[in-house]
Parts: structure tokens; C-alpha cells; sequence
């Protein structure tokens, strides 16, 4: 019975965020509980026994966005490159797709009335990325197959060209966010990536 009840809860908990998910890309920050309840198919209570408000709820949907990036850097990743190019594709999916761009816009737009609420989702979403990929990168760098060079300035660094002027474009409506992946791009980003930290003689003196 006890197995029943929390497969339930999950159940209940997941058909809100994606509730909560579409009434945010529909209407930002601006979506009400009773809008989201409704799209989930619950009473309002229900809602609230799941997240304390709009605030946790908001912060969760990025969260568990942020978690399906960082899926890409699970596994095996003896193979740099491989793991960055899955790295990219997943996290330009997310961060460029129409629902990506929506939910930036609602952050940006509310960050200046709600900044504790910025910085936990920043710290939730895009933070937790960086620290991710700097990590990554710091363990490449420590066995050669990056230079040596700061790790978080290098992570932020990738993360800026994997969307660059890409979502500033997006964002002002000057062209439509992409429906598919665009796997070549990805790519060639990286590779621009591993040229700049190629290692070279001077970085590994630098390691010994």
C-alpha cells in the first residue's frame, strides 16, 4: 500500500510540473495556481501539498530541465569530445527550443521584482550546469587532454557559445527558435572549443 501511495504522489508530482511547464511557456511567471491546477486536472490543495508556491514551483521546472541536460554528462566519458557534443545538443535542445526561450524570458523579466527568487533558480538551473561542466573540464584539463587554464571561466565560456547570439535573436522575435537539434552546430562548437584548449608543451610542464 505504501509503494502504491508514493508511485501515486510521483505520478500526481509529474503531471504538475508538466502543467506547470505549459502554463509558464503560455503565460510566464504570470500563470496562476488555479491555471495550473487545472491543466494537471487537480484541486488547488493538491497543488499546494506538492510545492509550498508559485516561487518553489517555478524553480523546480527549471531544476528538472536542468537535470535532463545533465543526463549527457552521466556514463562514460572517457571520450571528451563525445561527451561535450552530447553535452551541447542536449543543452542548446533546452535552452533553444520555444519552451527554453520562454521560461528565460520569465526569468529575466521577473528578476529585478523577486532577486531571491532568481538567484535559486539560477543556482538550481543554469548554476548547477556550470558547475557540472567545469568539473567536467577540470578533469580533462588534470589528465592533459585540455591546457590548463581556469575551469569555471572555461565552462561559462562554452556554455556562452552554445547560445550566444542564437537566443538574443530569439528572444526579440527577430526568428523563430528551432524545432529540431541542429547536431552539425553542436558539434562545431565544440570542436572550436578544443582548439582553443588543445593542450600544449607549456601546459604540461605546467602539470608536473
Amino acid at each position: 500500500m505504501l509503494a502504491q501511495a508514493e508511485s501515486q504522489a510521483s505520478d500526481t508530482r509529474e503531471r504538475l510540473l508538466r502543467a506547470a511547464a505549459e502554463a509558464f511557456f503560455a503565460s510566464g511567471y504570470h500563470a496562476s495556481m488555479d491555471n495550473i491546477a487545472v491543466r494537471a486536472g487537480v484541486v488547488k490543495q493538491t497543488l499546494y501539498n506538492h510545492f509550498s508556491g508559485k516561487d518553489a514551483l517555478f524553480g523546480e521546472v527549471v531544476r528538472v530541465g536542468t537535470q535532463r541536460i545533465l543526463v549527457s554528462l552521466d556514463g562514460d566519458t572517457s571520450n571528451l569530445r563525445s561527451t561535450l557534443i552530447r553535452f551541447a545538443i542536449a543543452f542548446r535542445s533546452t535552452a533553444l527550443s520555444a519552451e527554453g526561450v520562454a521560461m528565460f524570458r520569465t526569468m529575466i523579466a521577473e528578476a529585478a521584482r523577486f532577486p531571491t527568487l532568481a538567484r535559486a533558480v539560477y543556482a538550481v538551473g543554469p548554476g548547477q550546469a556550470a558547475r557540472q561542466v567545469a568539473a567536467l573540464i577540470d578533469k580533462a584539463m588534470q589528465a592533459g587532454q585540455l591546457r590548463m587554464d581556469a575551469p569555471d571561466f572555461a565552462a561559462e565560456m562554452l556554455m556562452s557559445m552554445l547560445t550566444g547570439l542564437e537566443r538574443t535573436r530569439y528572444l526579440s522575435g527577430i526568428e523563430e527558435p528551432p524545432s529540431d537539434a541542429d547536431e552539425v552546430k553542436a558539434s562545431r562548437i565544440i570542436d572550436c572549443f578544443l582548439r582553443a584548449y588543445a593542450p600544449t608543451p607549456e601546459s604540461s610542464t605546467e602539470r608536473r
